[in-house]
């Protein structure tokens, strides 16, 4: 049995390689993968704020912020006041109208690997990488 280990290295190798992949699709939308990731954590979550951006996705504070106003500057999302000094994001109509391509750019990535390796959606492996993620998230 292969050392869990690698586990960490393979899927290092798969998001590099779908960020590589993606980066042109994901130009022509004015966007890089990080920011489509901002775009759909926020339309999975409406009305988050940039700090539940951050810890959902796993990365700091700085670039979320570049990222956020990355997408604010292509109309995509907006700042609307919460409670306190919070400020949640929420998407445009623009920003709505985009999801839908940012979706099937991802799925058809994973899509196009999942059919060369015969994995598919109902894999054991899909659920206990949720559960994985989930718990890092959940920290």
């Amino acid at each position: 049995m292969k050392d869990l280990g690698y586990l960490a290295q393979d899927i290092s190798i798969l998001h590099r390689k779908y960020y590589k992949d993606t980066r042109e699709s994901f130009k022509e939308l004015g966007l890089n993968p990080t920011a489509a990731c901002v775009l759909l954590t926020v339309h999975e979550y409406p009305q988050v704020n940039q700090n539940q951006v951050a810890k959902s996705l796993v990365i700091d504070k700085g670039l979320t912020t570049r990222e956020v106003n990355k997408l604010q500057s292509l109309d995509y999302l907006v700042k609307v006041a919460g409670s306190g000094k919070a400020q949640l994001l929420t998407l445009t109509k623009t920003g709505e109208a985009v999801v839908d391509q940012v979706q099937t750019i991802r799925r058809s990535w994973w899509q196009a690997r999942f059919d060369e390796t015969g994995i598919n959606a109902q894999s054991p492996l899909i659920p206990a990488i949720e559960a994985a993620v989930a718990s890092i998230i959940d920290d």
